[in-house]
């Protein structure tokens, strides 16, 4: 079933279902979609059912059939916001909208407007809804549609400077002004929910549109928006639909603009991807067509409010206390920790928790891509780094802020990401005394961490030998800690290893602890076990008087 949305000024919008294809589009009696004025043509255009949905093609018509402004000899497939141009009438297609009755034929008769042209413009946008007085997906996405256009108009009208309001006070303005815009909607249906539409067309208005209840909704920990009408959520590790939409690609870029643009960032054909981050310190990554093909992607990573303690780790069966008794004995002893593992596995989690261990007498540094990191640290220093702006100049990468770091005087530098050549730099100051060094690496095993860490340090643009490289790793990270997410969304540390030197052109580990899955339990089925051996800095700690367990890391082998 296709639902066919008829527009023009000065008329009352007509909505059509149609269920044969194809549909002609015409002047001539009997077309299924009856448009009259002389400019039509008698078979103007044609709707076909195609395997990805509908197409439209021009049937050779003189004046032209149009598509976001395009004149098209074909064009598919037809989705929610294309909007349709032909003769003076605009025609939207709603193909997933209606009940299956029937394929009635209406007559559109295009009049001069003698209105003002914006109330004349908000008249013209009114829709009929097609889910009934239900108010469907289709139809009361069309509802936000017209009271969004409607509420736009209104400000207009009003010539109120919104800028110089704040954001309560604009949300407050705005919420009374809808108020008053469904008051007098007298073609509302009586059993569509007026309180909730208001509040979808004030959060697509001021804020976020149909993210904003996912974003309070704590459960989630992760929104994922494909295309304006497909936005997905994880919860528990899994992947879910939600069933919520925007009202067209504008909406999703009004609500990047809304996150980028208070903290310096743009995002356009000239810049079409960019990285930022919401009030609650959330991670957004959004990018913008012609690079997404199927329209703009926004990807949240949440920000979790709840800031994990050590023992919250240990009693969801992230690691066992063995594990961060040995862990606290390292941010303690100085020892430099990599956190490794691949996205969503937690890296950030662990390494905020680890900060948090360091001794509140210590000055530290972070240093982030976009602010993470919650320290409930006094003595403290957060770094950010910057993109370019429009004119390609003001860049300050992780590296620049790597390198200012270690002017700071800091006792302790925590670097959210290495990703490029500021691992160079962070090697460097591991190894020329600023012990006690944190940060994380994208890798699939302690061992690949390696490898990730001497690409990186080569894209730092400095000619060095492989082995020169190696050798720097070795004498500047003491411990690896790997984290994974499993198959059934929980995440784990999995191994924890100690580089222990390095011989010939290898560098040497040895495992500590290790995540032991039972066999045919599946990824929730396991123990966390000690693999037998010593960490070789602990003899040094125990000279110095320290009393050490021995006994969390097992039998040796």
């Amino acid at each position: 079933m296709l639902t066919v949305i008829i527009e023009a000024d000065g008329c009352e919008p007509r909505a059509l279902r149609l269920t044969h294809f194809p549909v002609v589009i015409g002047r001539q009696p009997g077309s299924a979609v009856r448009l009259g004025g002389w400019r039509v043509a008698r078979a103007h255009a044609e709707i076909q059912r195609i395997e990805r949905g509908f197409k439209l093609v021009d049937r050779g018509s003189l004046g032209g059939t149009w598509v976001n402004g395009e004149r098209i000899a074909e064009y598919a497939p037809l989705a929610d916001d294309d909007e349709i141009s032909i003769a003076g009438y605009r025609l939207r297609v709603h193909p997933r909208a209606g009940d299956g009755h029937g394929q009635p034929v209406a007559v559109a008769e295009p009049v001069a407007s003698a209105e003002p042209p914006v109330a004349a413009a908000a008249h013209a946008d009114a829709a009929v809804p097609i889910g009934g007085e239900t108010g469907g997906d289709t139809g009361g996405l069309e509802w936000r549609r017209l009271l969004h256009r409607r509420l736009l108009a209104a400000i207009d009208l009003r010539r109120q400077d919104i800028r110089q309001l704040s954001h309560e006070q604009l949300r407050a303005e705005v919420r009374t002004l809808l108020g008053e815009l469904i008051a007098g909607a007298s073609e509302l249906p009586a059993r569509l929910d007026r309180e909730a539409l208001a509040r979808e067309v004030l959060d697509e208005a001021v804020g976020l549109g149909p993210l904003e209840p996912l974003l309070r909704d704590d459960t989630v920990t992760e929104i994922m928006v494909n295309a304006p009408d497909e936005i997905y959520v994880e919860r528990d590790g899994r992947i879910e639909s939600t069933g919520v939409a925007f009202t067209g690609e504008d909406a999703v870029r009004a609500a990047i603009d809304r996150i980028v643009t208070p903290i310096g960032r743009r995002v356009d054909e000239a810049s079409p991807m960019v990285d930022a981050r919401l009030p609650d310190g959330s991670r957004v990554n959004a990018i913008v067509p012609p690079l997404a093909v199927r329209g703009t992607a926004i990807t949240i990573r949440r920000f979790n409010h709840r800031l994990f303690g050590p023992q919250d780790l240990v009693s969801i069966g992230s690691l066992s206390q063995p594990m961060l008794d040995f862990l606290a004995v390292c941010v303690r002893a100085r020892r430099n920790v990599v956190v490794s593992g691949g996205t969503g596995s937690g890296k950030t989690t662990l390494l905020n928790l680890l900060s948090n261990l360091i001794s509140p007498a210590e000055r530290v540094v972070t240093i982030e891509d976009a602010a993470e990191l919650r320290l409930a640290h006094a003595h403290r220093v957060c770094l950010e780094a910057r993109p370019a702006n429009a004119e390609g100049r003001g860049l300050v990468s992780i590296r620049d802020l790597v390198r200012n770091a270690l002017r700071m005087r800091p006792d302790r530098i925590v670097v959210g990401e290495c990703r490029g050549g500021e691992t160079l730099d962070m090697l460097q100051a591991m190894n020329t005394g600023h012990d006690g060094s944190l940060t994380t690496v994208h890798a699939n095993s302690p061992r690949d961490v390696i490898a990730r860490l001497e690409t990186m340090v080569l894209m730092a643009d400095v000619e060095m030998p492989v082995l020169a490289i190696r050798e720097q790793i070795a004498a500047a990270i003491d411990v690896v800690v790997h984290q994974a997410r499993l198959a059934d969304g929980r995440r784990r540390v999995v191994e924890i290893v100690e580089l222990t030197g390095l011989e010939g052109q290898r560098v040497l580990m040895q495992p500590l602890f290790r995540f032991e899955r039972r066999a045919g339990a599946g990824d929730a089925g396991g123990r966390f076990v000690g693999c037998g051996n010593l960490p070789q800095f602990y003899e040094a700690l125990r000279a110095q008087g320290h009393e050490l367990d021995l006994s969390a890391f097992g039998e040796a082998p």
